[in-house]
């Protein structure tokens, strides 16, 4: 149990650090970008931006899924990389493991990876809320 709880919370420890350092970098490349090619001046140019900052999140969300796969590839949980790759994305998202078979001794791992995720997914949706309202197509005086 203590070897799950070591490695699961040093995952999402490393998590936190792969998203604040994205958000950070979305946050400030994306209006800087906008703004040199003149996207925040149309609601079509400030939807592309959105779009882009949907990408920037996913791509941050995809990094610490894969980060979560390797681990459960390094401790042999699974069958095999795509079996952990599976297993990471489902317990993330919060869906659950499904059908896949996973050694026993690491559910708490998953468990973590579960919790993690819906807090990065959450804070993820708060930013992008945040975004649309100051950068997106979405005012104040659309709420």
């Amino acid at each position: 149990m203590l070897q799950n709880l070591v490695a699961g919370t040093s995952l999402v420890a490393l998590s936190v650090l792969i998203h604040t350092a994205g958000l950070i970098l979305i946050g400030s490349a994306t209006p800087s970008f906008a703004r040199r090619l003149g996207l925040q001046n149309h609601n079509i140019g400030r939807t592309l931006v959105m779009t882009a900052t949907v990408l920037g999140i996913l791509g941050i969300l995809t990094v610490e899924v894969w980060s979560w796969a390797l681990a459960y590839a390094w401790f042999h949980t699974t069958a095999s990389f795509a079996d952990a790759l599976y297993l990471s994305t489902s317990m993330f998202s919060t869906i659950g493991y499904g059908p896949i078979n996973f050694d026993p001794h690491w559910r708490l791992m998953t468990a973590l990876e579960g919790i993690n995720g819906f807090l990065l997914i959450g804070w993820s949706t708060a930013f992008l809320v945040r975004a649309s309202t100051r950068h997106g197509p979405f005012r104040k005086d659309h709420f």
